[in-house]
């Protein structure tokens, strides 16, 4: 691998990174707009593990804003990543998966009326297949496998 390769590597792993931690900056914002605009335009979203449908990008985000609309105070925590990038031949490709574990505390906010809406804390993970395009890497699928949820004091 020639040191241009080894470049262009590390810049498509750090623009990836980007790509998923702008998506869990765009949940938990509420920024719905924002977060359509990181997948490619057949892109789709796999909530089916988290209560939700297999379906299309702007359809799993409207899906995700319904949802959320509960939890005005969201603190996505996507970690744990493990990125690969397709190979072809010691050059990197426009194919790549990430695998990453998120943490999601939702809940009322701090100050106004809380309401009864009850803090909740949910926990699994996402598997993203991204693409590069002229726009830069975007999502293509993304897949989140909800596995544990639970509201303090109770159980989920």
């Amino acid at each position: 691998m020639t040191q241009r390769v080894a470049l262009a590597t590390v810049m498509d792993r750090l623009s990836i990174d980007a790509v998923i931690t702008d998506y869990a900056a765009a949940v938990d914002d509420g920024a719905w707009d924002a977060c359509t605009a990181l997948f490619t335009p057949d892109g789709r979203a796999d909530h089916r593990r988290a209560g939700g449908a297999e379906e299309s990008a702007a359809e799993g985000v409207r899906w995700l804003a319904e949802r959320l609309r509960n939890f005005p105070v969201r603190q996505h925590l996507v970690v744990n990543r493990r990125l690969d990038l397709e190979d072809l031949g010691g050059y990197p490709g426009d194919h790549a998966r990430v695998r990453a574990d998120y943490f999601s505390p939702m809940g009322p906010a701090v100050t106004g009326d809380a309401g009864s809406t009850p803090a909740v804390l949910a926990g699994g993970r996402y598997v993203f297949e991204l693409r590069r395009t002229d726009a830069g890497w975007r999502i293509r699928t993304v897949t989140a496998h909800e596995m544990w949820r639970c509201a303090p004091g109770g159980t989920g």
